[in-house]
C-alpha cells in the first residue's frame, strides 16, 4: 500500500471546491465539519494563508497540550495510532493530546482541506537526552504560493501561536520574536525570545519531509523504558493551551504564563492549587 504521509494534493485539487462531507468514509469518525466547528472555524475552508493562521491559532486555543490524555491501555503507539478514537477523546471531547496525537490530526484535516502538507521532525534537548534521536517532536510543514510554513499545534509552549514562514528573518508574533538558525549539517534551531528574556532554543530540525514509520524508534525506545507515573513532585506532568496574546504552560510544578512577550514563572507548591490549575488549562477556563 502507497503511503499517502508525503503525497501532496496537486494544484487542481487545491483549487476546486471543497465538500467536506464527501471527504469521509461510511466508517469514518473523522469529520472534518465537526473539527471546524469545534475549534470556532466552522466553515473557513478557503487555502491561504490568513485562514492558516486562524485555524492554527484557534486550534492552539481551543485543543489542549494534554500529556495524561494518552491512552497506553494496549500499550505506547505512536505510529499506528487509531485516528478515529484519537480524534473523539482529543477534539470531540476536547480533551487534547500531544504532538503525536494533535499534530497528526491538524495534519489530516489540512490535506482534507486542500493544503499541501508534510511531515516533519524536530527534537528537543531533553527528548534527545531521554532517547538519544533526533527524530522525537512531530510537527507539520505546509507548502502554499510559494512559501513553506512551519505549523505546530501539537507542543505545550511557549511557542508560536501562528505559522512560522521559513525564512532567516526575525518574525514576531504577539511580543514573542522568532529565529530560524542555520546549524549546518542540515539542521536548522527554532528560536524564541520574549521583550526582556534571551534567545532560546524550542527545537532543532531537519527540512526533510518524514513518513509515520520514521518515529518507530522512538516508539521501541518507550516501551523499553516507559516513563513513570508522576508522583509528588509532579515532574511528569505536561499541559499547555493558548489564549489570545499568549500561552499558559505547566511542567511539573513550573507554572509559565506569557502574556503579549511578556513572562511570568513561579513554582505551585501546593497540590490542590496544582490540581486546580491543571483543570483550568484542560478545560481553557484561564484566568
Amino acid at each position: 500500500m502507497n503511503d499517502p504521509t508525503n503525497a501532496p494534493l496537486n494544484g487542481s485539487e487545491r483549487a476546486a471546491p471543497i465538500r467536506l462531507a464527501d471527504k469521509r468514509g461510511d466508517d469514518d469518525v473523522f469529520d472534518a465539519d465537526a473539527y471546524l466547528r469545534r475549534i470556532g472555524c466552522a466553515g473557513q475552508t478557503r487555502v491561504d494563508i490568513e485562514t492558516l493562521r486562524t485555524l492554527h491559532k484557534r486550534h492552539l486555543m481551543a485543543i489542549p497540550y494534554n500529556i495524561a490524555a494518552q491512552d497506553f491501555t494496549d500499550g505506547i503507539n505512536l505510529v499506528d495510532l487509531d485516528e478515529d478514537a484519537v480524534f473523539e477523546t482529543a477534539v470531540v471531547e476536547g480533551r487534547g493530546g500531544t504532538c503525536f496525537q494533535l499534530n497528526r490530526l491538524f495534519f489530516r484535516l489540512l490535506g482534507t482541506l486542500g493544503y499541501e502538507v508534510s511531515l516533519m521532525a524536530a527534537s528537543t534537548a531533553e527528548g534527545r537526552e531521554n532517547f538519544g534521536t533526533e527524530i522525537e517532536h512531530m510537527f507539520v510543514r505546509v507548502a502554499l504560493d510559494g512559501a513553506e510554513w512551519l505549523v505546530d499545534v501539537g507542543y505545550p509552549g511557549p511557542s508560536y501561536l501562528e505559522p512560522l514562514l521559513v525564512t532567516d528573518a526575525v518574525q514576531t508574533q504577539y511580543g514573542c520574536q522568532y529565529r530560524l538558525v542555520d546549524r549546518g549539517d542540515g539542521e536548522t534551531a527554532l528560536q524564541r525570545r520574549g521583550r526582556v528574556t534571551r534567545w532560546s532554543v524550542v527545537y532543532t530540525f531537519k527540512l526533510l519531509p518524514r513518513r509515520w514509520s520514521d518515529w518507530k524508534a522512538l516508539e521501541d525506545r518507550a516501551r523499553e523504558n516507559p516513563a513513570p507515573p508522576p508522583e509528588g513532585d509532579m515532574q511528569g506532568v505536561l499541559y499547555g493551551r493558548a489564549f489570545e496574546d499568549g500561552q499558559a504552560v505547566l511542567k511539573g510544578r513550573r507554572h509559565l504564563t506569557v502574556r503579549d512577550g511578556r513572562e511570568r514563572v513561579r513554582t505551585v507548591v501546593d497540590d490542590d492549587e496544582h490540581r486546580v490549575l491543571v483543570g483550568a488549562i484542560v478545560s481553557g477556563d484561564l484566568p
